[in-house]
């Protein structure tokens, strides 16, 4: 039956992902704020297909700690619809993004017009000064700057290796960091196309004050991400 119900998620989700490609390209030439909130109409869509198809249900706690305006978001990375399900929590989401991903068909463009961040993960300490100035620019601007601080997808219950990114951008930009926890990879793993019933959530947490040495930032970072994705899995 899981199985089934996948294989008919996967069709409408492509069907849809398709239909709304085409109706934002005309989108490239409006204001990016259009843009963005066509993201976040697609991303409601999907969420409305995963709960009448699959079962899955998608919860958002927490979000007491999300200002309205510019901020720091470190978020667990499980899956793909990590870059999904947020956007439709966010007032003006600001993803940093791999610059591969900007080579994918519509979803590059749709992305480079809604402002997204891209970083050369291979371009060292230039691509991180980059990714600093671009972070203020969005944040100045009142925008959610949103990074997934271990740079990759993780299983769940795995821990990744998190990268300097963050710890740049907590240091440079003088914000507060909230981190984001998740179990979405129990329900929408990283590889296949099986879609658990159950409910994902993602949770803000309590946001780390500016100030903090890099060491004990990190630490502390890590360790409420990973102990509340956790505890989200074993619920």
């Amino acid at each position: 039956m899981i199985a089934a119900r996948s294989l008919a998620f996967a069709a409408v989700f492509y069907l849809w992902s398709a239909l709304t490609a085409i109706v934002m390209l005309p989108l490239l030439l409006a204001p990016r704020r259009w843009t963005l909130a066509a993201m976040a109409f697609w991303a409601t869509g999907v969420i409305a297909m995963l709960r009448a198809i699959c079962g899955v249900r998608v919860e958002v706690r927490g979000r007491q700690y999300l200002p309205a305006g510019g901020a720091l978001i470190a978020a667990k990375h499980q899956c793909m619809f990590d870059t999904m399900g947020p956007l439709t929590v966010f007032a003006d989401a600001c993803y940093v993004m791999k610059r591969e991903l900007m080579k994918i068909p519509f979803y590059g463009w749709v992305s480079w017009k809604a402002g997204m961040i891209v970083v050369d993960r291979e371009g060292g300490a230039k691509a991180l000064r980059k990714l600093v100035a671009d972070a203020a620019g969005h944040m100045a601007h009142g925008r959610q700057v949103v990074i997934f601080p271990e740079g990759t997808r993780t299983a769940p219950g795995a821990r990744g290796d998190y990268k300097p990114g963050i710890a740049a951008l907590y240091r440079d930009l003088g914000q507060a960091c909230i981190p984001m926890a998740t179990n979405s990879g129990r329900h929408w793993p990283a590889h296949g196309f099986l879609r658990r019933p159950g409910t994902i959530v993602y949770e803000f947490l309590e946001p780390l004050p500016p100030g903090l040495p890099r060491r004990e930032f990190m630490r502390i970072l890590e360790d409420r991400i990973e102990t509340a994705s956790a505890a989200l899995l074993e619920e």
